[in-house]
């Protein structure tokens, strides 16, 4: 887990704003406008690939499907490219807890353990401590991208990326005068979201973005109990749907092999250990009766991730958690960050210290799987009133107000793990570094697009196999 950049810590509001200032000598705001990789860049298929050799064989050809779909669908899948890009730049050394992956659809409503509706990040596979401005570029390059993908002009992608900027900017400023718990116990919930709504859009989209939240309400975990599992003579189990969804019982037929299922139920006896003692009391009113084996998302595609459905009082009185695969972060190579004996520790620890409201089973474990070979995994609920954003469908002021609410959470997730008078007085009051930051944006956005050719004229060469799934 990061702390506050080390130096500053015992320092005052005054020399702690110097040094932030300081740090414009070796990474001037101007210089993040820049990305201009020479001839001897890394070939980006190479590093997808390194990837895909850790994954499940049998679904790798899904994830390059996925990420073959659009350029940001591309995007998703390519943390690992755009952190060996991040990682030979010029950095700050403003150091906070990293998202990792803050691209905008890593943004979400979410419920808060006291079942309040509010809008966070949501994915933490990649977290690792690093440069502030590392996880400001991925999520304002992923405004370019989804703007292009809408058909808007340069202006409007540019208008979405300086509102998420600006809006970053502005928040950390106000956090750097805030206590320190104050800080900490900041939140943006629905309120104050529809506070921003009824000074920033239009009255249709304001209609739009409630019906939002209340589709966040409905996604509960009783409806994806009603999704993903049917009635069968032993009980409720998980429903099939392969290769997406794959029952344990149907893998430990294709080998013949029970220990695979030995092994996952002691998963919850060694996962419910990092839990406190409260919720470790509530987790054992469940029982375990079914697992399967789920494919999620774009870039994590072929990584282990596995369903439990667990039930209470009765058949219908459910809990259904996702242990999913950690690995090491893409950001480890380029950072020379601290060493983590389990990688779902890594991923918990990274949430719990950048997220106001964590799932209140979030916790982790170690596997052995079907091939002999451990692995870290990281464990939470399966939905829990997640909203997630649909960009595709938004006109370009939607696309900035949303670009608003990205730019002022991901500065309050860094303030909780940085130092947010350096990060701020860095920043400045002015619009350089988002100028900065809208020219990047647009580089990386066309790098984006020839990585994605890239991968594109793989898949037809034959050197890699993509599917639709």
């Amino acid at each position: 887990m990061t702390k506050p950049t080390p130096s500053t810590t015992s320092l005052s509001p005054a020399e702690r704003a110097a040094y932030g200032r300081n740090a414009r000598k070796h990474a001037p705001r101007s210089v993040h406008g820049r990305f201009e990789p020479g001839p001897d860049r890394f070939d980006p298929v190479d590093v997808v690939e390194r990837q895909s050799a850790t994954r499940v064989t049998e679904l790798v050809p899904i994830r390059y499907g996925r990420m073959l779909e659009s350029p940001f669908r591309f995007y998703r899948g390519a943390a690992a490219i755009m952190a060996a890009d991040l990682g030979q730049l010029p950095d700050t050394g403003l150091t906070v807890q990293l998202c990792g992956d803050a691209h905008l659809l890593n943004f979400r409503l979410l419920a808060s353990p006291e079942r309040h509706l509010v809008f966070d990040i949501n994915d933490f596979d990649e977290t690792l401590a690093g440069p502030f401005e590392w996880d400001v570029k991925r999520l304002a390059a992923s405004f370019a991208i989804a703007g292009r993908a809408n058909g808007f002009s340069v202006g409007e992608q540019d208008d979405a990326v300086r509102e998420c900027v600006g809006a970053y900017r502005t928040r950390m400023r106000k956090l750097a005068g805030m206590r320190t718990l104050d800080v900490w116990y900041a939140q943006d919930d629905a309120d104050r979201i529809a506070a921003l709504q009824r000074s920033s859009i239009s009255k249709e989209a304001r209609r739009r973005a409630a019906e939002a939240s209340a589709r966040a309400r409905t996604r509960t975990g009783m409806q994806a109990f009603a999704k993903l599992t049917r009635a069968t003579p032993e009980g409720r189990r998980i429903t099939p749907d392969p290769p997406l969804i794959t029952p344990l019982r149907d893998l430990l037929a294709e080998t013949s092999d029970d220990h695979q299922e030995k092994e996952l139920r002691t998963v919850l006896e060694r996962y419910a250990r990092t839990l406190s003692s409260e919720r470790r009391h509530l987790l054992h009113h469940f029982r375990l009766v079914d697992m399967a084996r789920k494919v999620v998302g774009v870039g994590s595609v072929g990584t282990r991730c596995w369903i439990l459905l667990m039930l209470g009082r009765d058949g219908d009185d459910p809990l259904l958690l996702q242990a999913k695969e950690a690995q090491e972060s893409v950001l480890a190579a380029h950072t020379g960050g601290p060493h983590y004996d389990n990688q779902g520790r890594r991923v918990v620890e990274g949430q719990r210290l950048i997220q106001t409201t964590s799932d209140i089973f979030l916790g982790w474990t170690h596997v052995v799987g079907l091939d002999g070979r451990g692995r870290d995994f990281y464990v939470r609920q399966l939905r829990d009133w997640k909203g997630i954003a649909r960009p595709d469908t938004m006109d370009a002021d939607l696309l900035a107000l949303f670009g608003q609410l990205c730019g002022a959470g991901l500065a309050r997730a860094h303030a909780r793990s940085g130092d947010p008078v350096a990060i701020a007085a860095y920043l400045g009051g002015g619009d350089r570094f988002d100028r900065a930051l809208t020219d990047f944006a647009q580089a990386y956005a066309d790098r984006n697009e020839q990585d994605f050719r890239a991968l594109a004229a793989a898949a037809r060469s034959g050197r890699i196999r993509a599917t639709d799934g």
